[in-house]
Parts: structure tokens; sequence; C-alpha cells
């Protein structure tokens, strides 16, 4: 016969799982209390409840931080897809009758992926839920790696040089090298553009710790060849616009080039890796129904415009990598 403690652990387990998945993502009780808005002392009478029912430990307590402990993690992977279905029941069930009239949509991007990738899929999605919030986060990949982590972000859309153990990535569009240059500069012009034809004019690069800079550097010494850059410069608007005054040249992706700016481009994919875009998920994480409907857009929107299928943000490239082992794509 089951005891009365026994049958009120198991009355309240999704509370008790929905507190250890929380405190599991947050790596903090207090963080995790906060996001439930209960107290300090709720959420950790929910974990030790589980720790009892289970006969385990779940968390190794280290002064003011915790760490999961194995058996923790492992409940954790089995825990947070329940926890995450249960909580979005509804929206779920909604989506099956071909309805979703509310919620919220969190996305994590870089500058260049929200000026150049996502305008055209935030607009289908806005047109045809309006009135699903939609937040986007302008944030570096580091800073939305550890927002998928903590679950702050449904998913992130980027560009990935190396992808994590705990995260998968799924490229949606490839964009080619290309060298910028002024309308007038010699170069603009030049026939069966060499590599070393490039090397004695002064670049104008993103900042020296991203991608860009350190592909540059790697494929010059490649090739034997010195490079100059002339000017330190972020975001790809503010690189354009300096190329166009003449203060330099540059070597962008062309995801940035509409066309419309007054500048000579010549593709440089014979020398330079091409760089892929697409969807950034923490592997585990519930996809909701509003995440699913965006994904869904996306494709739609970049096999109608005939890009090619195979990330966060401008991430420093992997310093393990040995020269000469540039990817075809940048991941």
């Amino acid at each position: 016969m089951t005891s009365l403690p026994n049958l009120y652990y198991k009355q309240n387990r999704l509370k008790q799982l929905r507190a250890f998945c929380h405190t599991a993502r947050t790596g903090s009780i207090t963080l995790a209390a906060e996001s439930l808005f209960l107290s300090q002392p709720s959420v950790s009478l929910q974990i030790q409840a589980l720790e009892r029912e289970f006969g385990i430990t779940l968390f190794e307590r280290r002064g003011p931080h915790i760490k999961m402990t194995p058996e923790g993690e492992t409940l954790y992977k089995l825990a947070e897809p329940l926890v995450e279905g249960i909580d979005k029941l509804h929206e779920t069930f909604a989506e099956q009758f071909g309805v979703l009239e509310s919620g919220e949509l969190n996305i994590a991007a870089g500058e260049s992926t929200i000026l150049y990738i996502l305008p055209e899929p935030m607009k289908l999605f806005a047109e045809a839920y309006p009135h699903i919030r939609l937040k986007l986060h302008n944030v570096t990949g580091r800073d939305g790696l550890a927002m998928l982590r903590a679950d702050e972000v449904d998913f992130a859309v980027g560009s990935m040089l190396e992808v994590p153990d705990d995260i998968s990535y799924r490229p949606v569009v490839t964009y080619d090298p290309t060298l910028i240059t002024s309308l007038d500069h010699p170069l603009a012009k030049k026939q069966n553009l060499r590599l070393a034809d490039i090397s004695p004019y002064g670049l104008i690069l993103p900042p020296r710790h991203l991608s860009t800079w350190r592909i540059v550097d790697l494929v010059f010494q490649q090739h034997n060849l010195n490079y100059n850059v002339a000017l330190e410069a972020g975001g790809w608007e503010v690189i354009k616009k300096y190329v166009e005054l003449g203060l330099g040249i540059s070597i962008v992706t062309d995801v940035c080039l509409t066309g419309e700016e007054r500048l000579a481009q010549i593709p440089l994919s014979q020398y330079f890796p091409r760089r892929t875009y697409g969807i950034v998920l923490r592997k585990g994480r519930f996809l909701s129904p509003q995440a699913k409907r965006f994904i869904d857009i996306m494709d739609r929107v970049f096999v109608s415009e005939g890009s090619e299928h195979g990330g966060m943000g401008d991430e420093p490239p992997d310093p393990n990598r040995p020269p000469g082992s540039v990817p075809a794509d940048i991941l």
C-alpha cells in the first residue's frame, strides 16, 4: 500500500520537476525561484522531495553555486521535455487545429543576421500570426549561446564556426565571400584577380577577435602573403560606407550586399570559404508551435529565393584549428 508521504510526492511531481528543471537550467535556486514566482525555500523543498523519492542527490552544493550530479543530469534529460510539453500543452493543442492566436517567440541573432537574413521571415510571420509577441534579441554569438542554454530564447539564427556538443546547427542559406572596393579603385576592373593583387592595399575589417579577421589572416598565411589592415570597424554597413569613401577595401560575405551600393564587387570563392546561416538550437529543447512555424517560414523564404541549403553571430574560430584546415563552409 502506498504511504501518504509518497502519494503526496507523486501528486506534486510536476511542481517538483518544474522546480528542478528551472534550477538546472539557470544553475541557481534564486533565479529558478524568480522565474517560477516562488520563494527560494519552496524551490529547495521541491528539489529535496525529488531527491528523497529517487534516493539520489541532484545537485552538488558549493557555497552559492550548485552543479548537477551525473544523476541530476540524467533526470534533467528525461524531465525537461515532459515539463516543457505540459507547460506548452495549450499552444500545442491549438496548433493541431490550425489555431495559433497567442504566445511569444524569442529569437537570438547577431546584427548582420537581423539586418540581412530575418526581415522577410519576420514580416511574413507577423502578418500570419499578428497576436503572437515577437522578441528579437540582438546579441553576439557567445551571448546568444548563453541565452540558448538558459532557455531565454526559443532558438537562434546565425552563422557558426564551431558547433558545441550541446548545440545543433542546421544551415538554411549560403553566401559567398566577396571583395568590395570603391568604383575608382585600381582593383575595381581588374581581370582574373589574384590574392596577391589584394595584398598591397589596406583592408577594412571587423574587430580582430571576430571570425572575419581570423579567416583573412589564415587564408593569407596559407598563400604566404602579407596583408595590411588600414581600419578596424564594426558592422558591415559601416565597412561598406568607408569602402565607398575610398578609405580601404574589404572582404565581406555577400549577404550584406543589396546591389544598391556604389561599390565594385569581385567574388573570392576560390580563396575564401563560403558562409552558411541557419537555425541554432539547444539539443533536447522542446520547440514551441510558434518556433516551428517561424522555422517553416524561414525554410520557405530561402527555398523560394533559390538559396542553397546546408552561425551566431560572428564568433572567434577554434584556436586549436591548425592552419590550412578552413572547411568548405564556415560553421
